[in-house]
């Protein structure tokens, strides 16, 4: 058994602070591959597939990380039971099960699959999107055993070496696409991407096979051990079903995105990509704050309100700011840091349907922080089922989008079919009404101080300079008014704290 820290409220902090460090790396390394992408091969047919293969990527990643909150409980008690090995043994053949029919799918069917994802019969999309999927898919795959391998080590208190594997790999898969990317073109993407996962998953494992070693484990401790293959697949399903939903609501938009010419689909990605990464922002951050009192206290209806609340209002302002100054400054922005190719109207375009997705954002942090609300209180049975109905409802909102508004109209969809997740979750934790009231109530105030932080400026002012005193604008605005919800939001996550 391995010897635990004297300070339980410091070693949570430190590994958080690892674990922050990590993502901010990662996500950093992420934001520079899109410009990479942008500025090397600008907006065409290839961007198209490359960028659709990695919608899947992003698919198996999200599973990867709903798939590692779930076992980290169950690695932990067997860790105390002594039984670690074979319980990390059992998961390993469980995800076997999954990733082996996804990496021969992706190996033997990446053609269909890629006509699907491009919307389109043939091409250099389809080509492109190919024979990324080849390395795209595996290297998800690996993140998946990446997972287990960073739960069992968390298990053992060492956040440290999986976070140093995830970043470790972030950073060199960039180097393999910045040296190979001008030589080898578009694909020297796909080949960093599946570096990062080896790496990622390397680390950890040979971490845990060294601890192993040191503490002379008999080989047969590694016998698969626990739950049933059954059980184990059933929990995997459950704790991935929504993440995995609201990521394919996504994925189902780019064969429509496929269908509005060359480009679109490239710009529609990257739209959601600068969107998913402001909520990821407002979202990790709360994270930082709630996650580890949420795992000692219990809450009721009112305390699942109150929370969702609390963190909704600080994100709302965040992300109200934030898209203020797309939206006066967005095709500058643009143009600034994709390049060229992405000026003018094409700029215009992206920074619109980034403003367009601000309901998106909104309700994807009402469902970030209410999802493992329903792991707290026991009420999961339902998520499947609603991950089911909101694939459901999606396809004919894109297509109908798609047809109406274009771009634009992909935005608004998903906004709707994730609204109506939050939604449902929110009634299996019989928390809709409650929230549901105040939570218009935030928005019509973040609205209308957007529109009167954001408007007089944009109209006398250059785009860059009316940015600025907007959101200064918005902050003072803020400060001085200091709306009731957001000081009592405050005062909740800090005593929460």
């Amino acid at each position: 058994m391995s010897k635990r820290s004297a300070s339980p409220g410091l070693g949570s902090l430190r590994a958080g602070g690892v674990t922050a460090l990590s993502l901010a790396i990662v996500t950093a390394v992420s934001a520079i591959i899109g410009v990479v992408i942008a500025r090397e091969f600008g907006r065409s047919a290839e961007t198209d597939g490359l960028l659709s293969a990695y919608g899947v990527f992003l698919v198996i990643v999200i599973a990867a990380q709903s798939i590692r909150v779930a076992v980290l409980p169950q690695l932990a008690a067997a860790e105390g039971d002594g039984r670690l090995a074979g319980e990390v043994a059992g998961a390993t053949v469980a995800l076997l099960v999954v990733a082996t029919p996804l990496v021969l799918v992706a190996e033997l069917a990446a053609g269909p699959l890629a006509g699907v994802l491009t919307g389109a019969d043939a091409g250099l999309a389809r080509e492109t999107a190919e024979h990324a999927l080849r390395w795209m898919v595996p290297a998800a795959c690996a993140y998946l055993f990446a997972a287990l391998a960073a739960s069992a080590l968390a298990a053992l208190d060492d956040y440290g070496t999986a976070a140093l594997g995830f970043a470790a790999g972030s950073i060199s898969g960039l180097t393999v696409i910045l040296l190979r990317a001008e030589q080898d073109g578009i694909l020297a993407v796909a080949w960093g991407i599946a570096l990062n996962g080896t790496i990622a998953l390397a680390v950890p494992t040979v971490a845990l096979a060294v601890k192993a070693a040191l503490a002379r484990m008999p080989v047969r401790a590694v016998r698969p051990t626990g739950p049933p293959l059954t059980a184990r697949l059933g929990a995997f399903a459950v704790a991935a079903s929504l993440p995995l939903a609201l990521q394919l609501l996504y994925v189902v938009c780019l064969p429509f995105a496929g269908r509005l010419g060359e480009g679109a689909a490239t710009s529609f990605v990257y739209a959601y990509l600068a969107a998913a990464s402001l909520v990821a922002v407002a979202a990790s951050s709360l994270g930082l704050v709630t996650s580890v009192p949420l795992a000692r206290i219990g809450l009721d209806a009112a305390g699942v309100a109150r929370h969702v609340l609390a963190s909704s209002w600080l994100a709302l302002a965040f992300i109200g700011g934030a898209c203020g100054v797309v939206a006066v400054a967005g095709a500058e922005i643009v143009e600034g840091v994709l390049g060229a190719a992405y000026g003018e109207d094409v700029g215009f375009e992206l920074g619109r349907v980034i403003v367009l997705l601000a309901p998106w954002m909104a309700v994807s942090v009402g469902v970030t922080v209410a999802f493992p609300l329903a792991f707290v209180v026991g009420r999961t049975r339902q998520l499947p089922l609603i991950a089911i109905t909101a694939l459901a409802v999606q396809v004919p909102l894109a297509w109908a989008g798609s047809e109406a508004l274009g771009l634009d109209g992909l935005a608004l969809a998903l906004g709707v079919s994730t609204g109506a997740v939050l939604a449902t979750l929110l009634v299996s934790l019989d928390a809709l009404g409650a929230v549901a009231r105040d939570l218009a109530v935030a928005s019509f105030v973040v609205v209308a101080l957007v529109v009167g932080s954001y408007v007089v400026p944009s109209l006398v002012l250059g785009p860059w300079l009316a940015a600025i005193v907007g959101l200064i604008v918005y902050a003072g605005a803020f400060f001085v008014l200091r709306p009731e919800g957001l000081r009592r939001s405050w005062a909740y996550l800090r005593a929460l704290a």
